[in-house]
């Protein structure tokens, strides 16, 4: 099979799982699915930075407490899945007393074994693990509570980035057979980023924010055209973050998760900065 097909199909069925989960099903489907990659995104993480299974499995322990030590205690507020006056609403609340301090043990367990460890060097493994919970954990986080709260926001922003990259590199190729070529952003960090992409982006993501206020996505055009805007920078600058980390460590892809993509944090990497702001301006703005 061609890497074309590959990349295709992975994609496609990574659209088809996005979309489906926030659209055909429930949000709760979209919370397991973001446990999973939060879990794959924090291993991946790890083993760029350098392999070490207890670290991974503590990490990743804590990443995915912490995506459920928030969508579990808003869930019976703002679902609609079950009928929260019967049993599922008390199996949710206990479960939400659980996690949460689990979720405290296992920060505390993870700094206090590297007394027991011997690594020769603790400090490190102490700031990779702080590293994975703030860079993967809480985006991810996040995005769990989006998809609760504000779903079609969620879904939009997905699509902000799936435009944006689009233009980006439609643009970008057609810039770069000018005479001179285009202006490159961080040449240092990824060669092919040009500020002519990046407004090309912006303005296929404008066209978009449009589309998002016609279909009632997003109920005003400034607010779809504002969101589209940040979804755009914040996305890029995302991407460029994650590229800055596999050009330290000297890697091509973080991963193998989807064949001809990359890994987990290749194909989420424009939401690491991206969800965390827009979560932030609509936690500010209905509340």
């Amino acid at each position: 099979m061609s890497t074309l097909v590959q990349r295709t199909l992975s994609g496609a069925v990574y659209v088809a799982v996005i979309v489906g989960s926030l659209l055909v099903c429930h949000s709760v489907f979209f919370v397991l699915f973001i446990c999973l990659m939060t879990i794959l995104g924090i291993r991946e993480f790890i083993n760029m930075t350098g392999r070490d299974r207890w670290l991974t499995a503590i990490s990743a322990l804590t990443g995915a407490l912490l995506v459920l030590s928030v969508a579990l205690p808003i869930y019976p507020t703002y679902s609609t899945v079950w009928d929260w006056s019967d049993s599922a609403f008390y199996l949710t609340v206990t479960a939400s007393t659980l996690v949460i301090p689990l979720l405290i043990l296992s920060c505390f367990v993870a700094l206090l074994a590297e007394l027991f460890r011997k690594a020769e060097n603790p400090m490190k493994n102490w700031g990779r693990y702080w590293q994975s919970v703030m860079m993967i954990s809480v985006p991810f986080t996040c995005m769990a509570m989006m998809s609760i709260l504000f779903p079609n926001y969620l879904l939009a922003l997905f699509v902000s980035i799936w435009v944006n990259d689009t233009g980006a590199y439609l643009v970008g190729m057609a810039t770069s057979h000018l005479p001179g070529g285009n202006h490159k952003m961080f040449v240092r960090v990824s060669p092919k980023k040009s500020w002519e992409g990046l407004a090309g982006g912006l303005l296929f993501n404008l066209l978009a924010g449009y589309v998002f206020y016609r279909v009632g996505w997003i109920d005003r055009l400034w607010m779809a055209l504002v969101f589209v805007m940040l979804a755009s920078v914040f996305g890029t600058l995302g991407d460029l973050m994650e590229s800055l980390l596999k050009r330290t460590v000297g890697i091509k892809d973080s991963g193998r998760f989807m064949p001809g993509h990359g890994g987990v944090l290749d194909r989420f990497d424009s939401m690491l900065l991206a969800a965390p702001v827009i979560m932030l301006i609509l936690i500010l703005t209905n509340y």
